[in-house]
């Protein structure tokens, strides 16, 4: 049986893809990056999902199945071993080439690979520049290095459009022969830059070290570099003191089993939802095709991009701005989670499909956990005259994955409940990057969080794409305010009285939040009306009023991240328009083929089919209690019906009494000699 179109690409499949790409570059050397599977153009798909849903007798879905299609991204080296970007669209069944670009420079550079951090470290090793250069630092005995490959970041204006790495230096104290011991806690002024083609290292950035009043140029560290550092470890057979002795376990069980189904290692099933889950390189899950009760909701949802900007104004900090699904591929950098300690009760994990550089894939185990989990009272009425209470439990099914880059982790989650809400959820935690400063100093551009230790201030901005399918495709974006009105005799003579003003988006667009006004956006269906309050059928949700990008107009880090000037864009759908910020954020200038240039076209959507970007983000001023490793900052934001239903969806939830509560055992009493 052929696969689900919306299924990942299984081993054998990614395997054709590889082996058409070799026949037709049968003279070069070719270097993979990725391939993964080209989602079917979405015309094609309507009219696939179309019958599945139907399942009229005599019509197949399969009679409409799209080609299953490869997205295989690689370099072409030939006799002059520069190395050019290549990206082709693979027809698996057919095994040939339906469509094939050179992408070079001139559009972009592609994402990074693991196997490139290699190639800087050795680039490191042999460099004699740059050993040269730790050695002026006297590390003490017992501390090696450590090198942190990282993007190299923005280009500036003057500067050639070679393809750069560079690393984050730091020490590792080996004395007490654990691997994990924390080095970020000993950060070295250095910054090795590796020409990625010729992997040489090309430059060595020595930085500056001081605080307030300083130069922005200035070397004015000490020889011994690391004298001043103090120890920051976090992994527990290191802790000073060690763990806490009075936590006693909590345990999520579900006797009767999950009520979720899984079939085909795609289909999800819960309560009155379903959807299809899929994974990819650079967005991670996404989640497709998504129905409660039989009602279309969402075509597709997704985390479209994140960019982190650093505030530190000394060169090369600049540059320093991460865009962590551009420039690597969140879904490269998921982690292989692990049963009791991601996610917890009973727990279905979905598998990636990941290759080398020779193309050859093999699994990537565990990238996705489902499971479910109660989130407190769903609701609750307690009739006064009875005395009886009627309670329910909200409950959620969640879809997760976590990221790791380099410093940083990300969890991230889709949260689907019982009343008929989507959550998106981010949570930021992991180790927040540092730099070397000077013994006594502090600094206008982070926290001294330790000895030796700059946090430097930074900011996570993210961008979720919602591609709606409100009971059809044709939607519209609307928002509405909620107004104070003046005292008026006639219409308002209390005062009390307040309006709801109503404007339709009618043109792609950026948008802000404004929780002043209440401002509440709302993707609805003009053509289905609820037939209780006559308003289009729709879902809701208020965007965070969390801070835009403070990076000056202009500058280098603004103009890559266009999409950071407005938390909510309204653009009308056009195929592989996926990414916030564009296709190819690496050293990139100014951002190109993002919302931003989507929302130029001034397309017209009012009842189209049409996409909405949220952007929200974190300004991270870090503390001291961040250190060593930071407690989650977590950000929700929640899509809900909006007249959609013609009801509570969640007043059939059962009110169940949970048998497993008990009440904390009471002390045993003593008599009045202390006696029991």
């Amino acid at each position: 049986m052929a696969p689900h179109p919306y299924k990942i690409l299984n081993v054998e499949e990614t395997r054709v893809a590889r082996d058409v790409i070799l026949s037709l570059h049968s003279d070069v050397v070719i270097d993979f990056r990725e391939i993964f599977l080209q989602e079917p153009a979405k015309e094609l798909m309507k009219q696939y999902l179309e019958l599945e849903h139907a399942a009229l007798p005599g019509q197949s879905a399969a009679s409409k199945r799209p080609p299953r299609l490869a997205r295989v991204q690689y370099d072409v080296i030939g006799t002059d071993k520069v190395p050019v970007y290549n990206e082709s669209i693979i027809d698996i069944e057919q095994k040939k080439r339906v469509k094939h670009e050179v992408v070079g420079t001139d559009l972009g550079h592609a994402s990074l690979t693991l196997w490139e951090f290699e190639h800087l470290v050795g680039a490191c090793e042999r460099s004699e520049e740059f050993q040269d250069a730790v050695k002026e630092l006297n590390l003490p005995e017992g501390f090696e290095l450590v090198i942190e490959p990282w993007p190299y970041g923005g280009m500036d204006a003057d500067a050639d459009n070679q393809r750069y790495f560079q690393g984050l230096c730091m020490a590792q104290d080996t004395r007490n022969k654990n691997p994990d011991s924390n080095f970020y806690g000993y950060p070295i002024p250095l910054i090795p830059v590796m020409d990625s083609h010729t992997r040489e290292i090309v430059r060595v950035d020595r930085l500056a070290t001081g605080g307030k009043g300083d130069s922005l140029t200035g070397k004015t560290h000490s020889e011994k570099i690391l004298d001043h550092c103090l120890s920051a470890e976090y992994v527990p057979e290191l802790l000073e003191g060690g763990v806490r002795k009075d936590v006693k376990p909590i345990n999520i069980t579900q006797p009767e089993g999950p009520s979720f189904t899984v079939t085909d290692e795609s289909l999800v099933e819960w309560q009155k939802w379903s959807f299809r889950v899929s994974f990819n390189p650079r967005e991670g899950a996404v989640l497709h095709d998504i129905h409660y009760d039989g009602r279309s909701i969402l075509y597709r949802m997704s985390i479209s991009e994140m960019t982190v900007p650093y505030a530190d104004a000394r060169a090369p900090f600049h540059r320093k701005q991460a865009f962590d699904f551009g420039d690597g591929g969140a879904g490269n950098c998921a982690n292989n989670l692990s049963l009791g300690c991601d996610c917890l009760g009973v727990i279905k994990y979905f598998d990636a499909v990941i290759v080398g550089s020779d193309g050859l894939p093999k699994v990537h185990p565990n990238v996705i956990c489902l499971h479910e989990q109660d989130n407190g009272i769903g609701w609750k009425h307690t009739n006064w005259r009875t005395g009886r209470a009627v309670v329910t439990r909200m409950r959620e099914l969640v879809v997760q994955f976590i990221i790791t880059l380099a410093n940083y982790e990300y969890v991230f989650a889709y949260k689907l409940d019982t009343a008929g809400g989507i959550t998106l959820e981010v949570r930021a935690t992991g180790i927040v990057s540092v730099v070397n400063i000077d013994p006594g100093k502090t600094s206008d551009y982070g926290n001294v969080v330790s000895g030796g230790v700059l946090a430097q201030n930074h900011q996570h901005i993210f961008a979720a794409r919602i591609d709606p399918a409100i009971d059809g495709h044709n939607n519209t974006v609307v928002y509405e305010e909620s107004h104070g009105v003046p005292i008026n005799p006639k219409t308002n003579p209390n005062g009390n009285f307040y309006e709801i003003r109503k404007t339709v988006v009618e043109q792609s667009a950026g948008l802000d939040a404004n929780p002043t006004d209440h401002r509440v956006f709302k993707i609805i269906n003009p053509a289905k009306k609820n037939p209780h309050s006559g308003n289009p059928v729709g879902y809701k949700f208020s965007p965070l009023p969390t801070q835009k990008m403070l990076a000056a107009p202009g500058s280098l880090q603004a103009q890559r991240a266009l999409f950071t000037n407005h938390h909510v864009w309204v653009t009308k759908y056009q195929d592989d328009e996926l990414y916030a910020a564009g296709r190819y954020t690496l050293q990139s200038k100014v951002e190109k083929g993002g919302v931003h240039d989507m929302v130029a076209r001034k397309d017209d959507v009012i009842d189209e089919d049409l996409v909405v970007w949220n952007v929200f983000g974190l300004t991270h001023n870090p503390r001291v209690e961040d250190w060593p490793v930071m407690p989650c900052e977590i950000y929700q934001v929640h899509f809900k019906p909006s007249d959609f239903f013609n009801r509570n969806p969640a007043i059939d939830m059962p009110s169940s009494k949970n048998n497993a509560s008990v009440l904390v055992e009471k002390e045993k009493e003593k008599d009045c000699c202390g006696k029991l």
